[in-house]
């Protein structure tokens, strides 16, 4: 049996970058990893959910939610939560 790397198995489970099924699985991705990334800096803060929601006016399990899976989450809510919560900066770069 051939070994495959990730791209392939992507391009032939998924389909190839571009198609609509790729595009899903790539901002799937990137959503979960803006989660993993508020995790873990507000681990460094050492801060729990409760605490980073009192400090951004929101519940906790909101909060666990945008950890576990970051879709849906608006650019104000990620601002106030790195901002006001962290105490850090978000950068946005758009790739066309």
């Amino acid at each position: 049996m051939e070994t495959k790397n990730w791209k392939e198995i992507k391009d032939n489970v998924y389909g190839k970058v571009g198609t609509e099924r790729r595009d899903e699985l790539e901002r799937d991705f990137e959503s979960f990893a803006i989660g993993l990334q508020l995790r873990k800096a507000r681990e460094e803060k050492n801060l729990t959910q409760s605490e980073l929601a009192n400090l951004v006016d929101k519940k906790r399990e909101y909060i666990s939610k945008i950890e576990n899976n970051g879709s849906n989450l608006t650019l104000k809510t990620l601002f106030d939560i790195v901002e006001k919560g962290l105490g850090g900066k978000v950068r946005i770069s758009i790739d066309v």
